[in-house]
């Protein structure tokens, strides 16, 4: 007979991601007992196991490849780099052991039960779990679904062949392909593109759309596409996959460019067109949860459901799929379920695309003000004025603020060059804080670093930039 368990709890966290594993660690912190479900034997979900985390481990070694082959400049010499794709993927491997080994301990730490299974709502306080040693059914209090994302893989594409890759079966590196096609220019499809460029597969990427990176402002996304054009064989934009099909040891593919028909082969393909909610089979139809066209739960501004008992955050609940934004919704779902006020809007959540160079923003985008009539004025600080930029050879980037011209409120920061992704949290504290472009000008940073770059873009403001020139405001303007 199978073995039949029933577990009382105050919350039960359905996912071990950087939400579910946040929710859950910040719930027990608070004095709450915490039940966390997962059903992969290592935690930290996609992020950890299938995306975030792996991708930036190969980006890492991608960008010491090109560094070697771009140091003869400096009068260091390297031989060609040989790839061993085995140890590689180990070295890979142990990165995630050893994240994964330390959610598990401070699980432990915690006293938060780590539930192996499947979760399945049998109502909205019930969960049953399936595990290896029979069900288990967990009636609780709250529960907090968080269990992601995962690639799409839309049914035209879909040949059944593994040649035809999702980011997931990418991050394996099975091999270098000599020719790959990556369908999709946003940041998962330009990121692993990049990665598989540098290895030494001819890559061609297609968008689309009338450019790569939608979402960035196009004068921050320019320096990314000039160097991926050295890198790529090509970059097509308003091109479309009409079909695909297997042939040989190759994959036909049937283009159309600005309506001409092409068809090519290629040895394997990224298929990277967005996200899809891991929705399926947990039971939310005997909730009162409900979902939106998309598939993603709907939420309010609280992660509340539609069931008075039940949270949702991060992927599964829509918006941006990033993981600090499920880290952050984590925190507000737990202080909502512990009686205090916690709120989602108007959370200023980065992005960050981890291409070479890295392209980085938050806050209002120029872009975005036009679109919605918002009167901004924008400085931009060139990074061939920065010092430290020119000391490892990185002038392709700049530094921009987009600034309320009579508050003088930082409304937006992006960052486009080597490492924006460790500069543009000093861009979200100052949205956040409120503040002005002064308080960044008149905020002394070290020289020489990168950092000097956004208060030399707030002195760019008011045309008194110490490296570069601009037009001073007059009396009248400020």
């Amino acid at each position: 007979m199978e073995n039949v368990k029933s577990i009382k709890t105050e919350i039960v966290v359905l996912g071990a991601g950087p939400g579910g594993y946040a929710a859950a660690f910040y719930a027990a912190d608070k004095g709450k007992k915490v039940i966390m479900v997962e059903q992969e034997k290592r935690l930290g979900g996609v992020c950890l196991n299938r995306g975030c985390i792996p991708s930036k481990a190969y980006l890492h070694a991608a960008k010491l490849v090109a560094e070697a082959e771009e140091s003869s400049i400096r009068g260091i010499h390297f031989a060609k780099p040989r790839i061993d794709l085995n140890e590689m993927r180990a070295w890979k491997e142990t990165i995630l052991d050893k994240l994964a080994g330390g959610i598990t301990g401070l699980a432990k730490r915690r006293n938060v039960e780590v539930m192996q299974g499947r979760g399945y709502f049998e109502d909205s306080t019930t969960l049953r779990v399936e595990t290896s040693g029979g069900q288990q059914f967990i009636t609780f209090d709250q529960a907090i679904i968080a269990v992601g994302s995962k690639a799409a893989m839309p049914g035209a594409f879909d040949l059944g062949n593994p040649r035809v890759m999702t980011s997931t079966e990418a991050l394996e590196l099975e091999e270098i392909p000599k020719d790959l096609l990556v369908v999709g220019g946003g940041y998962i499809g330009m990121e692993l593109g990049t990665v598989y460029a540098t290895l030494g597969s001819s890559t061609v990427v297609v968008e689309a759309l009338d450019g790569i990176l939608a979402g960035a402002d196009p004068d921050l996304a320019r320096p990314v596409a000039q160097r991926a054009a050295k890198l790529f064989r090509e970059i097509r934009v308003k091109t479309k996959v009409v079909k695909m099909a297997t042939a040989g040891k190759q994959i036909k593919v049937n283009l159309e460019v600005n309506g001409e028909k092409k068809e090519e082969l290629y040895d394997r393909v990224l298929v990277s067109v967005g996200r899809v909610p891991n929705c399926a089979d947990l039971g939310l139809e005997n909730t009162r949860v409900q979902r939106d066209e998309k598939g993603f739960i709907t939420v309010d501004d609280h992660q509340r459901t539609a069931d008075p008992s039940i949270f949702a955050i991060g992927d599964v609940a829509g918006g941006v799929l990033l993981a600090h934004k499920a880290s952050k919704e984590a925190r507000i779902a737990v202080e909502v379920i512990t009686g205090e006020m916690s709120t989602s809007d108007d959370i200023i959540i980065p992005a960050v695309v981890f291409t070479d160079p890295e392209l980085a923003w938050c806050g209002l985008t120029e872009s975005e003000a036009k679109q919605k009539g918002i009167n901004v004025e924008v400085s931009k600080f060139p990074w061939s004025a920065s010092g430290r930029a020119l000391s490892f050879d990185r002038t392709d980037g700049m530094t921009k603020l987009v600034i309320d011209p009579e508050s003088e409120r930082i409304l937006g920061v992006g960052i486009v060059g080597s490492g924006a992704g460790e500069l543009i949290g000093e861009g979200v504290l100052a949205i956040e804080m409120g503040a002005t472009a002064k308080d960044l000008a008149e905020s002394v940073h070290p020289h020489p670093t990168l950092s000097e770059t956004l208060s030399e873009c707030a002195e760019a403001f008011y045309g008194y930039a110490t490296n570069t020139y601009s037009r001073k405001k007059t009396t009248t303007e400020q």
